[in-house]
């Protein structure tokens, strides 16, 4: 007689995909999600979210719980069902949960920056952090950068991190109509940059290079995060800050930009230049963390972030040289193309079978 193997059932906390802003963990979280039932149609999988939420690509278990769902109605509902294992694309592992487990850690910028987070955000993402690499035999990092981190900060073995980058989808929505740039009040040469208005984003240089420049403009799209950069920013009539925009509108800055310009501190992946590189746009980006990592040689380098000087500089020469434009043009749709979520999920299903040993 032969004996049929049960499938291994993984629960999946996808519940930073149902967040209503969207950044690079809550994109992480749907894209990786909607492929990992075809990466790895062997294993069970089984969403959790304490909301729904339209376009998920997946079947997803509502369990509502207003506040601290991850500690609390999460772990209640995965001591019911018993899965295999957890995976949690947004590191946050339940403290009252004992079955195995694979969490991402997207970053440290917390450790790095401090200042760009309240003290209860900065002592929760602390807290869950340092459980998430206590309790997980294996840990997910986004790029080399923030595996490096986790092993200088935390102390945790190298042999127990694996690297897995992020991807990158084709632009599904088409620009909006070229008149809504006027109705941005934008009508000349413009550089932009993608992500949230917060002093580890660096706007504040990003500015003052733009400055230095003649007849260009500084266009910032993202949540603001700080109010008084976000003040401090919109007092330049060399910059305007947009907020959060549509994605037709956000196609339409890429597709107008004359350089997408990425000056943070500190990223743990950098998203931004990968999308901005898909869309075939001359990025200038800080030599600095996880950047130079994705941007490879498609993209333009500054080395110090805290000097506007240098970065004008560079900028000048992504706005003027024609043939530069076209050779980056060209490498940077070249580079982002072996970007993609396809092999995301596949590495991190390649993980998740490691883990379940």
């Amino acid at each position: 007689m032969g004996s049929s193997k049960k499938s291994l059932t993984i629960a999946v906390d996808i519940n930073p995909a149902t967040r209503p802003v969207v950044t690079g963990t809550e994109t992480f979280t749907r894209e990786v999600s909607r492929r990992l039932p075809a990466a790895a149609p062997d294993l069970v999988w089984r969403f959790l979210a304490s909301r729904p939420k339209p376009g998920l690509g997946v079947d997803v278990t509502v369990l509502p719980f207003r506040r601290l769902w991850s500690q609390v109605r999460l772990p209640i509902a995965l001591a019911a069902d018993r899965p295999d294992l957890l995976f949690v694309p947004g590191h946050v592992v339940p403290f009252a949960y004992a079955g195995r487990s694979v969490a991402v850690v997207h970053d440290l910028a917390f450790e790095r920056h401090p200042e760009a987070y309240s003290p209860a955000d900065r002592a929760y993402l602390q807290v869950t952090t340092r459980w998430a690499a206590a309790r997980c035999k294996l840990l997910i990092a986004v790029s080399e950068t923030t595996r490096d981190d986790l092993v200088e900060r935390y102390g945790v073995a190298p042999e127990r991190v694996r690297v897995v980058p992020l991807g990158i989808s084709p632009p599904v929505v088409p620009p909006a109509p070229a008149a809504r740039l006027a109705e941005l009040g934008l009508d000349g040469d413009f550089v932009l940059q993608v992500g949230r208005v917060e002093t580890r984003k660096n706007q504040v240089a990003a500015l003052a290079a733009v400055e230095r420049l003649d007849g260009v403009t500084l266009v910032v799209a993202g949540p603001e995060r700080d109010a008084g950069l976000s003040e401090k920013l919109r007092s330049s009539a060399r910059s305007r800050v947009l907020g959060m925009v549509d994605q037709p509108t956000l196609e339409l800055l890429y597709k107008r930009a004359a350089a997408v310009v990425v000056p943070s501190l500190y990223e743990g992946f950098g998203l931004p230049v990968l999308e901005a590189m898909a869309r075939g746009k001359v990025v200038v980006a800080a030599k600095s963390s996880s950047l130079p990592e994705v941007g490879g040689e498609a993209a333009l380098y500054f080395h110090d972030s805290a000097d506007p000087a240098h970065m004008a500089r560079v900028l000048e020469v992504a706005l003027g040289d024609k043939m530069l434009r076209t050779r980056l043009a060209r490498a940077a749709r070249a580079r982002a193309a072996k970007f993609t979520w396809e092999k995301t999920a596949a590495g991190v299903a390649a993980v998740i079978r490691e883990a379940l040993g």
